[in-house]
């Protein structure tokens, strides 16, 4: 069974496309439940809370101990997902925690900073430099949660499988993009080519 991870940028449309890509597909998405239930498992409702707060407006700090339950319940939460197959994972780093599995495509939408504030501005309905100032402070958060938790770089190319680019691509444009994707897919690598480049 095949399952998907999107990651995407605040503003990129990252989670349209992964409702449209599920839909046409038949899988479910996988959202906040990831956090909620590996905070349920882990006994610290205060991680998830915070991990939903990627402004830092709620201020809240768990400790090292709790942190570490949550990211062992979200990784174990992760696996049985992907076990399961027929699931789009949005966030949460599933392109780090998943990263070795042949049967999981990893994909993330992204979108020039400007053209997301302005996304954000209009959805919001604030203004451009406060939906700019969210997208650099969500850009920020999501860069250190993967880089202090599975020492990865957000935008290393190498984790993904595929980037969409919804500056001139429409979410129904990626959404069909990940489904191509997933049904070329090769699982293992078979191509016998002598070619390097």
């Amino acid at each position: 069974m095949s399952s998907i991870t999107i990651s995407r940028q605040m503003g990129s449309l990252g989670f349209h496309v992964a409702r449209l890509a599920a839909a046409a597909l038949g899988f479910r998405v996988v959202w906040r439940e990831v956090i909620n239930q590996a905070a349920i498992r882990a006994g610290v409702p205060e991680v998830a809370l915070a991990t939903i707060d990627e402004l830092g407006l709620l201020g809240m700090h768990p400790s090292f101990q709790a942190r570490q339950a949550y990211l062992d319940a979200v990784r174990q939460l992760m696996e049985e997902l992907a076990a399961q197959g027929r699931v789009v994972i949005v966030g949460r780093a599933g392109q780090a925690i998943l990263q070795g599995r042949p049967d999981v495509l990893h994909v993330r939408i992204v979108a020039p900073s400007g053209l997301r504030a302005e996304r954000i501005a209009q959805c919001k309905q604030i203004s451009l430099d406060a939906a700019q100032a969210q997208v650099e402070a969500s850009d920020r958060a999501r860069q250190k949660y993967l880089r202090q938790n599975y020492a990865v770089r957000w935008d290393d190319p190498a984790l993904y499988d595929l980037v969409i680019n919804t500056e001139r691509l429409s979410p129904e444009a990626g959404a069909a993009l990940i489904c191509s994707a997933l049904e070329m897919r090769q699982p293992k690598p078979t191509d016998k080519t002598t070619e390097c480049e």
